[in-house]
């Protein structure tokens, strides 16, 4: 499975040490296999860091690898009452963590406005069936944590650089000049641009297209 991480640098090596704790699944390197999404990640991260600079690294996911060695695995396949309560474990501060004992873990993502969603819940403002619904994205999510230093063998690193670094640049410019100039909103256009038949076609190194110019592209992908 391709899967991408979205920050303000390009991850030569993992540092599972840099990871918080207080995350949902706890504390690991975090890949989703929506580029998407790792791309609004890079561009949150960037901001914060006033870098300026979102980019993505691509990873191949060896699924058959942590089943061979016998790797604690769990997946999340629907939001759920299971899935709920685990994130609450995993963002308790009050108790000491990691909270499981998994190597792995699979599941989509709870929106950013959880804490106070959760603290409704715990004071019974609450059902456990309305903190689902408002834990849910409108659209489908997913996250994969690498939680352990075993489990990041399952992880293969995408060695083209020259091209992904080209991509990373060219999208920014291409997303960009999309909002200005079809006058939607950044998310529109991350979505927009991702799911365009351009970057299937863009993405492919064996197209060339990425040596094309990025108006070029932009004018291709504008089409759409």
């Amino acid at each position: 499975m391709r899967v991408f991480h979205g920050s303000d640098v390009k991850i030569e090596e993992i540092d599972l040490t840099k990871s918080d704790h207080f995350k949902d699944f706890g504390r690991g390197f975090y890949v989703t296999n929506i580029r998407e999404h790792a791309y609004l990640r890079a561009i949150d991260i960037s901001e914060r860091h006033n870098s300026n600079k979102p980019i993505i690294t691509e990873f191949n996911y060896i699924e058959e690898y942590p089943i061979t060695v016998g790797l604690n695995i769990k997946k999340f396949v629907n939001v759920s009452k299971e899935w709920v309560e685990f994130i609450m474990l995993n963002r308790n501060r009050k108790i000491s963590h990691p909270a499981h004992t998994f190597d792995i873990i699979e599941g989509p993502i709870a929106n950013d406005k959880m804490v106070i969603q959760i603290r409704s819940y715990e004071q019974g403002k609450i059902t456990i069936e309305e903190l689902i619904e408002k834990l849910t994205y409108d659209e489908p999510t997913h996250q994969i944590c690498f939680c352990t230093l075993a489990s990041l063998y399952a992880l293969e690193s995408v060695e083209d650089k020259e091209l992904h670094s080209v991509l990373d640049e060219k999208t920014g410019i291409i997303i960009e000049a999309m909002v200005n100039n079809l006058n939607i909103s950044e998310s529109t256009a991350i979505k927009n641009f991702y799911f365009s038949k351009l970057y299937e076609k863009l993405s492919n190194p064996d197209t060339l297209l990425w040596e094309k110019s990025w108006q070029d592209l932009y004018n291709l992908v504008a089409k759409e």
